[in-house]
């Protein structure tokens, strides 16, 4: 069983999705910020975990498979987070290259309607910092936006463009709930709801969906996440309390960034709370 106190960063990405850092150099970051339990869950895809596995281990860190997988539930994309799973199982792997499919053609129509408002070649511009050509997002636009000079940084861009009612947003249909969930539970892992406070769900939809996610066999929520604010912290405490969920830590760390939390630096979970990696056998 691993230690209710150690220090645990179970959310992070390389560039085998949307980070700056190639898994073995996310590694050496997360221990030289003191991490002893890990977990790198790049969006979607699965391709990074031997390199991360044998560089934690080489450093000497607990590691932990992961995977973030986009999820469409009530017209919104919501992530969830799988931990500790059989990384080779052929229903996730499948399931995982069925949601990343259709991120081109998303991608070529946020370039167009970036375009239309006078920002022309952004997907070419936000190829140069695509690692996997098969997970291009809207974290690579958003480089690409800061490089040109259209806003000072990555938070601004989401701020103006790229999400609902700006500029390049396009929608996408992701897996269902239903689906993510399968996939990870099939595989032996514990499925865990990504930044809940950055969903904007209101009270009802909040208990439909954490209701629906239990049932479906999900086990517990991100509190302590560098996705929310110090009093969401208390917030999320309560509601993983209210349905009896695990939780969760992680940085959602992408690039040593300013504004950005690094790896392994997250205040520890409440001590009220019952951690879900202390579930798991070292």
């Amino acid at each position: 069983m691993y230690l209710a106190t150690a220090n645990v960063d179970l959310h992070c990405h390389s560039t085998v999705s949307d980070g700056v850092l190639a898994p073995s150099a996310v590694a050496e970051r997360a221990r030289a910020q003191g991490v002893e339990v890990w977990a790198l869950t790049d969006h979607d895809e699965v391709g990074g975990l031997d390199q991360a596995r044998s560089t934690a281990h080489d450093l000497g860190m607990q590691f932990i498979n992961g995977v973030e997988i986009s999820v469409t539930w009530a017209q919104k994309t919501i992530h969830i987070v799988g931990l500790n799973f059989d990384a080779d199982n052929v229903q996730l792997r499948d399931g995982l290259a069925k949601t990343r499919s259709g991120r081109q053609r998303r991608a070529e129509d946020m370039s167009a309607d970036l375009a239309r408002v006078g920002i022309p070649n952004c997907y070419e511009g936000a190829l140069k910092y695509v690692g996997n050509p098969d997970l291009i997002s809207r974290a690579h636009f958003a480089r690409y936006l800061v490089e040109i000079g259209v806003c000072p940084d990555v938070s601004s861009v989401f701020k103006s463009y790229l999400t609902e009612g700006h500029p390049g947003f396009v929608p996408h249909r992701w897996a269902t709930l239903a689906e993510a969930l399968k996939w990870i539970t099939q595989a032996g892992g514990s499925a865990i709801v990504a930044h809940p406070g950055r969903y904007d769900l209101d009270l009802l939809k909040a208990d439909v969906f954490f209701n629906e996610f239990k049932s479906l066999g999900g086990v517990g929520i991100e509190v302590v996440t560098g996705s929310h604010t110090p009093d969401q912290y208390e917030e999320y405490a309560k509601i993983a309390k209210q349905y009896n969920f695990l939780a969760s830590r992680g940085s959602d760390f992408h690039a040593v960034e300013k504004g950005m939390l690094d790896l392994g630096q997250l205040p520890s979970l409440p001590k009220d709370l019952t951690p879900v990696w202390v579930t798991w056998t070292a």
